[in-house]
């Protein structure tokens, strides 16, 4: 699912019942909030709520004042009319116009008025027959889930999804106002992992004074924002949950530093020069533990690292596995070693290279693997001939007894060795792979199992490319016999590597 670029730095302005039930009074609401709202660059909404009072309230307690949401609901009633000039004002101005119905009579006349976006509140987040009602609409979604358990959250998303419906799903406690200790804004880290393709809000109930939630809910990932407004008047006051624009004024701009602090999102960030040049002083440079002649390979016994470093030193941090570095002159005990003076070999896009291979033979084997996969890149003469001759070796488990898979890239050999400890037993999984057992080859195939007893000597080669499985017993890394002179004075010849799961579906870099 592609999330919905309005849902982005959304600030929706919910006007409730504070219109009083007096059109004007709900006209000067907009107007003024929309003089606080142009200071800002933010998605800014206005929302109304709408009731067929006629019929959300049941006909043998229409006009009972001695019931607080009936009193309240009676008492602002507005027509139909009076509630499309409302609205009309709200797009005058710019805003986003989002509607709350709590009947289906309602999810008609929002449609009529053609407002952008439905607000689902949470007291009817699992109202099944309004919701089928709601997705019958073109229009986006939010939703608040005060109230609701995670069971029926699950629920109300999967039953927007099997929809197609683009919504966003507000974080909301439904305490008017909420105090501090109730909150819960961890909610919001649970909502964004729990469903990370969906927008994630924050629909507030806090006291206008609390400027702290705000950014709380920013820096947890929340979008989407909704809080009570209106403005005291000689006839009517706020209640504690709403604020008046000059509050506003103060939550905005605590959300404005919020995201100032929180900085780029979805990218790493640039780093600053300063940053740049206050940690270059702290980098150990590398420098000579001995004589280094020409020619000679530059590695860690014969290089130590210290600070200060000078100006185009080889620091500690470029004295990567991937990096070949070796002397073009002389350099004598304790100086730095520096650019000009060795010849530097990345060969970070080999590696990269050899798991592409690698990645492809796992995806058309269907294997399953362990989250967690420790690779072994073995390259008896160098990684540079590692397609000719070497072989990729997982690691499972190794106790008592030992697992491994071992993959063989096409045209591919393993050298002829041997183990002195180490009894080995190998089943083909995929491909085809030739075993040479005491100078008798053998082509064997997918299913097909090879003994190979402790002290004899085998090599192994695949034609097309090959999967097969090892099982012995422990392994021990100094167990490992060759024939080859070169390959015993090779002593980096193993690269060890680490992986997730992912990393079979996601790009390599």
């Amino acid at each position: 699912m592609v999330r919905n670029e309005i849902f982005n730095n959304l600030f929706i302005f919910e006007m409730a019942n504070n219109h009083m039930g007096s059109l004007e009074h709900g006209l000067n609401v907009i107007r003024e909030f929309h003089e606080v709202s142009k200071k800002f660059d933010f998605n800014f909404g206005f929302k109304l709520q709408y009731r067929d009072l006629d019929t959300f309230i049941h006909p043998d307690f229409q006009g009972r004042m001695d019931i607080k949401y009936i009193k309240r609901f009676s008492e602002t009633r507005l027509s139909e009319d009076e509630f499309k000039r409302l609205k009309d004002e709200i797009k005058k101005f710019n805003f986003i116009a989002i509607c709350t119905p709590f009947d289906e009579k309602s999810v008609d006349l929002i449609e009529k008025q053609d407002f952008d976006i439905i607000k689902i509140a949470s007291a009817s987040f699992t109202d099944w027959p309004l919701l089928e009602r709601i997705a019958k609409t073109e229009k986006p979604i939010i939703a608040s889930t005060a109230g609701a358990s995670l069971e029926e959250i699950d629920k109300v998303v999967s039953f927007f999804e099997h929809r197609k419906k683009d919504f966003c799903l507000m974080h909301c406690v439904g305490e008017y106002p909420t105090s501090k200790e109730n909150l819960e804004l961890n909610q919001i880290d649970f909502l964004c992992k729990r469903y990370p393709d969906i927008s994630i809000g924050y629909s507030t109930h806090e006291e206008p004074d609390n400027l702290n939630a705000i950014k709380i809910a920013i820096g947890k990932g929340a979008t989407v924002f909704e809080r009570h407004v209106g403005i005291k008047t000689d006839i009517y006051n706020l209640n504690d949950y709403s604020s008046t624009p000059e509050q506003i004024n103060k939550w905005l701009l605590a959300a404005q530093e919020a995201y100032v602090m929180c900085g780029v999102l979805n990218k790493r960030r640039d780093c600053s020069e300063k940053e740049k040049t206050d940690l270059s002083g702290l980098k150990r440079g590398v420098f000579a533990k001995n004589h280094i002649g020409t020619g000679e390979k530059i590695n860690l016994t014969n290089t130590f690292f210290a600070i200060p470093n000078i100006e185009n030193q080889i620091l500690a941090n470029d004295f990567s596995k991937y990096m070949e570095f070796s002397a073009n002159k002389a350099i004598e005990p304790n100086k730095p070693i520096v650019f000009q003076d060795v010849n530097a070999k990345n060969l970070r896009e080999k590696f990269l290279q050899i798991i592409q291979s690698v990645r492809q033979i796992l995806i058309d084997s269907k294997i399953n693997l362990p989250n967690k996969i420790e690779f072994e890149l073995s390259h008896h003469y160098g990684i540079e001939k590692f397609e000719q001759w070497g072989a990729v070796i997982i690691s499972c488990i190794n106790r008592e007894y030992c697992k491994k898979l071992i993959i063989m890239l096409p045209g591919q050999k393993h050298p002829i060795h041997y183990h002195q400890k180490k009894e080995e037993t190998f089943q083909v999984l995929y491909g085809d792979v030739f075993f040479n057992l005491k100078g008798m080859e053998k082509e064997y195939k997918p299913g097909e199992i090879i003994v190979v007893e402790r002290g004899v000597k085998h090599s192994f080669r695949s034609r097309n490319g090959a999967i097969f499985e090892e099982i012995s017993t422990t392994h021990y890394k100094d167990d490992s016999f060759y024939d080859d002179e070169q390959i015993i004075k090779n002593k980096n010849r193993k690269t060890e590597m680490t992986f997730w799961s992912d990393w079979l579906v996601r790009p390599i870099s």
